[in-house]
């Protein structure tokens, strides 16, 4: 059977910690990635030890499971063998024998690399906040249909196809591209010799995994609300991470799905730019990015926060010259949205020690446009949010320690009724909670 992990937010809610702790119960046989690059960023701290991973998938960490990197995502070659030298340098065992690589996953080149930051630099003001990776550059030549593939390097027409794609980016940007196509060449045909024992026909792969009945992990990347076809758009990324993003991108039968996990940060941030309801600069948007160590993984960018921009009583209004980094509280309106889309069976809260020590709690659960309209699902158009409200609820905040707290019992009243409330709120059921950075600081409600 199949499990799926999927960020319910806007990405970084800790979607490699929940893959590695139930990775650790040798419950799977199998952990894939579906879509996105290396601009994915999961963090796995077990035994004193952080291991970060961008392109390849988590369960690399246990030394039983084999992994796949499936047909939606685009592959960086470069990426993929210093994340393995980086992994076997820490000491995790065989992993250039345990990880396998679609022969139909798309390119991600350098050329792209180049072009994605160029694109942003087009776009001034109103930047999306790429990784400026490539990721997507490479997924509008897949989608235009004159992309790359792994299958392809082995092929003759391999480095015409390259040239003349160089050529087009050339005669759009001029001088601005500084990119070698003759140095990438050389580096393909290093590449493509040590692949070569990686490669493998996912569909195949997938079909024999299901057949067999071994069960899979599949680690989703980004958000749902980083969706190309669900998120904030255009302030999203390339590719579908979604439950069925995760369908499409590894050829799974959505009748083996058994589960299909949230990972919900206790707060809300994001990193990029685009509309964010909830956002304020101050002090509780510093504090959260201070204690909950708000940087991203891939990029080391500080992320973003939320919280309300209607102000009461006990929380004080921001100067508007305030050098305050932003942060707040968890948005219920998008998390309803999200569960929607994803259909999920349970949720993972992480990072409630982060909010540990705030007297107040606060989540927001409607939109409150200048017309009185109150917005319950995050709207298709963005301009809609420029001039809403937040409607939020407070909760009495719980001021003594849950790091490290492994049951509910253990965890103070106010602490569970918040989590509860999140339950009633949304209809699903909170089955883990995270309550630090180790691999088993984690509270089980199975």
């Amino acid at each position: 059977m199949t499990t799926i992990i999927l960020g319910s937010q806007w990405g970084d809610e800790g979607k490699g910690k929940l893959t590695d702790y139930l990775l650790s119960t040798n419950a799977f046989d199998v952990c894939a990635r579906a879509a996105g690059g290396h601009n994915a960023g999961h963090s796995v701290r077990t035994g004193g030890q952080t291991y970060s991973f961008h392109l390849l998938p988590s369960g690399l960490m246990n030394p039983s499971t084999e992994n796949l990197i499936g047909s939606g995502v685009v592959f960086n070659a470069e990426a993929f063998f210093k994340e393995l030298s980086q992994l076997e340098a820490k000491g995790l065992p065989r992993v250039h024998e345990r990880i396998h690589v679609s022969s139909r996953c798309h390119l991600n080149l350098a050329l792209h690399a180049a072009v994605d930051g160029l694109s942003e630099a087009e776009l001034g003001a109103n930047q999306i906040g790429t990784t400026k990776r490539g990721i997507g550059p490479s997924y509008s030549q897949k989608a235009s249909r004159d992309g790359l593939r792994i299958v392809d390097m082995y092929s003759d027409s391999f480095e015409p196809k390259l040239r003349l794609l160089a050529q087009g980016y050339l005669k759009r940007y001029g001088e601005l591209l500084k990119y070698d196509v003759d140095d990438e060449l050389r580096r393909f045909q290093e590449y493509k010799e040590r692949l070569r024992p990686h490669i493998v026909d996912a569909v195949e792969y997938i079909r024999d995994v299901q057949e067999k009945g071994l069960s899979v992990l599949v680690e989703g990347s980004q958000a749902l609300m980083l969706d190309l076809d669900y998120g904030s758009y255009p302030f999203v990324t390339s590719s579908n991470c979604s439950t069925g993003g995760c369908i499409q991108g590894l050829g799974l039968s959505p009748f083996n799905i058994k589960n299909i996990i949230g990972v919900v940060k206790a707060y809300t941030t994001r990193v990029g730019g685009g509309p964010f309801p909830t956002e304020q600069h101050g002090e509780y948007g510093t504090m959260l990015q201070e204690i909950g160590r708000e940087i991203g993984v891939s990029t080391g960018r500080r992320r973003r926060c939320s919280n309300p921009p209607a102000i009461s009583a006990g929380f004080p209004k921001p100067s508007a010259t305030a050098n305050h980094e932003i942060g707040g509280w968890l948005d219920l309106v998008v998390l309803k949205y999200s569960t929607t889309v994803n259909h999920y069976t349970s949720f993972n809260l992480t990072k409630l020690d982060v909010l540990d020590t705030f007297p107040t709690i606060r989540v927001g659960v409607a939109y409150i446009t200048p017309s009185g309209e109150r917005l319950t699902s995050f709207p298709a158009d963005l301009s809609l949010l420029e001039n809403c409200e937040v409607e939020y609820v407070d909760f009495q905040g719980w001021q003594s320690s849950t790091k490290g707290v492994r049951k509910w019992d253990d965890l103070p009243p106010q602490a569970q009724k918040y989590i509860e409330y999140i339950e009633s709120a949304v209809g699903v059921r909170v089955a883990y909670v995270g309550t630090g950075q180790d691999r088993d600081d984690m509270i089980i409600r199975q």
